[in-house]
């Protein structure tokens, strides 16, 4: 019995590693990297920009399990939804993650929520950097969950440190 969940286990950390046999030095230098070359992305729509930025800091809050911060990170996205025509349905989505404080709740409605906000920054007018389009093939059951990233690097919102590298850039948004 043993065997078979260790097999498992070993099976669904390789599915969802992408970089399986990176040495230490490797994701040293990919961190240093990470922190000395920021990628700064700039929107026209200055409404857009705000809530970009506000859906990062709720993706970081869950990056590291934290609920209570990401209840506060959505409740101010919320706001800023509802203030944006045609984004209510997702501001009440962004309400449904500031009302709980279960992370297991809180990870399921941050799938509806990016999916949303990736439709929505698609056409936006991204006038500096890159916006990062990530997938992990391993959330929500195996069904997927993507989400948006100021970084090139997988740091993943839907398993904190249990999986944090499990995903794949999916696409790039860029300035045109």
């Amino acid at each position: 019995m043993k065997r078979i969940f260790g097999i498992a286990v070993l099976t669904i950390l390789m599915a969802c590693n992408q970089a399986e046999k990176k040495s230490t030095e490797t994701k040293d230098s990919i961190k240093t990297d990470s922190v000395s070359v920021k990628n700064e992305v700039s929107i026209k729509d200055k409404q857009k920009s705000e809530i970009f930025n506000q859906y990062v800091d709720l993706k970081n809050a869950l990056v590291k399990s934290d609920s209570a911060t990401t209840q506060k990170t959505a409740a101010k996205l919320q706001t800023s939804l509802a203030a944006y025509k045609g984004c209510e349905p997702t501001a009440a989505v962004a309400g449904k993650i500031a009302a709980s404080n279960n992370l297991v709740s809180q990870r399921k409605d941050f799938t509806v929520l990016s999916a949303d906000l990736i439709a929505l920054l698609k056409n936006a007018e991204i006038e500096k950097g890159t916006i990062y389009v990530q997938h992990c093939p391993m959330a929500n059951k195996g069904d997927g969950g993507d989400w948006l990233s100021t970084e090139k690097e997988i740091k993943n919102p839907y398993y904190g440190d249990e999986m944090l590298e499990c995903g794949r850039v999916a696409e790039e948004i860029k300035a045109k």
